[in-house]
């Protein structure tokens, strides 16, 4: 089993920027892909970003250049999501997701942090 704590939402201006913390505990052996998913109002959950163990990483268009995933290389158990220049259209909440992709696919998720971007 898998926990992951999302913090680091919150209200920013277009323009702002904000970093995203997840924090994982539990059996993270088996975790071989983390990342970031949104999910606007009246919208399905969508990819943001990922990044693997080995440090690859992949952004959804509608981010890159203006998100940066990143790990911490010490700790091993959390995950950034630097979000620059935002945009009202990045409001959405904010949730981490750890996955073990092959065989006996598994995935977790977090309970989600708010992120509004006013005009």
């Amino acid at each position: 089993q898998v926990q992951l704590v999302e913090s680091g939402g919150g209200l920013v201006q277009a323009g702002g920027s904000l970093r995203l913390s997840c924090v994982a505990s539990g059996s993270l052996f088996s975790i071989n892909v983390m990342g970031w998913y949104r999910q606007a109002p009246g919208k399905q959950r969508e990819l943001a970003a990922t990044i693997t163990s080995g440090g690859t990483t992949y952004y959804a268009d509608s981010v890159k250049g203006r998100f940066t995933i990143s790990r911490d290389d010490n700790a091993k158990n959390t995950v950034y999501l630097q979000m620059n220049t935002l945009k009202p259209e990045d409001t959405a909440v904010y949730y981490c997701n750890a996955e073990r992709r092959g065989p006996f696919y598994i995935e977790y998720w977090g309970q989600g942090t708010q992120v509004t971007v006013s005009t």
